[in-house]
């Protein structure tokens, strides 16, 4: 009996043994790897179309290392951001503008503060169908001639005598994107762009390019990671505004000669949840730490090192 007791002893013990070294190996034993206490919560992220793809990359990334947060990442444009995030809705605003001053007043009406973070750069790139053989670059003045309303062409001979005798099809994003509002802006100066027949808005970037792709006389314009994704069936033109065509590309779109098209991309956090949730904090170190890398990607332009450890700091500043 002696030995029987003794022998399950020293089995039980060794079996303890084991099952401590396991946990030390792969857990605390409640699930947690390397012992570490997993995060929880929800970050609420919403915005552009344009800054979905950085923010897709990353929260990938993120969800590996905090499983338990819940991220849930709408794309809505980014006014439809802003009108989520002045009303304290959502945790971070995806925007491919800067926020606007009516936006601003309506947040601090709220009682919300935002912070801006810049993630990238992006060149809005201006785009036809691969079975397009007539365009390889367009003016400022030849886009205003597409796209504004007072300029009543409606044909590509309309602009070029020597081009087609065939229908301008326009595929833009939507009034709630920022990217319309920015070409709204730099291209056709805020004066109405052409609506109704011949014109598709969406707030989807991907059915733009959807009717682009197959119509030779179609044309467009989104983010530049879009037509990096689907260069095999788009031709991006190059844009003169008065210093020769230029194409967006990485160098171009970087040092701003890809102009006026070249753009900063954003995110704005609440800064009331950035002080009080500590899995915003979390993920705001997580997000400029990695956008950099997510942005290249997607076919963005990352910012240098030092500006995303600048903005860091200054998040940092806001809660510590």
């Amino acid at each position: 009996m002696n030995k029987k007791f003794s022998f399950l002893f020293v089995f039980i013990l060794i079996l303890g043994v084991l099952t401590a070294c396991g946990e030390s190996a792969n857990g605390d034993g409640n699930g947690n790897e390397g012992g570490e206490d997993k995060l929880t919560g929800t970050v609420k992220l919403a915005g552009s179309s344009t800054v979905f793809p950085i923010m897709e990359g990353v929260l990938y990334e993120y969800n590996k290392e905090q499983p338990k947060v819940n991220t849930p990442l709408e794309s809505v444009g980014s006014g439809g951001g802003f009108k989520k995030s002045t009303k304290g809705e959502i945790d971070f605003s995806n925007a491919s503008r800067p926020i606007k001053d009516e936006e601003k007043a309506i947040a601090e009406q709220n009682g919300i503060e935002l912070k801006e973070i810049v993630l990238a750069y992006d060149g809005l790139s201006v785009v036809v169908s691969q079975q397009n053989d007539f365009v390889e670059e367009l003016s400022v003045e030849q886009l205003r001639d597409i796209f504004l309303d007072e300029a009543r062409n409606t044909k590509w001979s309309d602009i070029d005598s020597s081009w087609p005798d065939e229908e301008i099809e326009i595929f833009s994003p939507g009034h709630d994107s920022g990217t319309f509002d920015y070409f709204n802006e730099v291209i056709l100066e805020d004066k109405p762009m052409r609506e109704g027949e011949g014109v598709t808005l969406s707030e989807n970037d991907n059915v733009l390019v959807r009717g682009i792709q197959d119509n030779p006389y179609a044309i467009g314009f989104f983010g530049y990671a879009y037509y990096e994704a689907n260069k095999d069936k788009l031709k991006v033109l190059a844009i003169d505004e008065g210093n020769g065509a230029i194409q967006p590309n990485g160098d171009t779109i970087q040092d701003g000669s890809y102009s006026p098209l070249s753009r900063p991309l954003f995110t704005y956090v609440n800064t009331t949840s950035l002080k009080e949730k500590e899995e915003v904090q979390n993920f705001t170190e997580f997000l400029l730490q990695n956008a950099g890398e997510s942005a290249e990607r997607v076919g963005y332009v990352a910012l240098p090192q030092a500006k995303y450890e600048e903005q860091l700091e200054e998040i940092k500043s806001i809660y510590e």
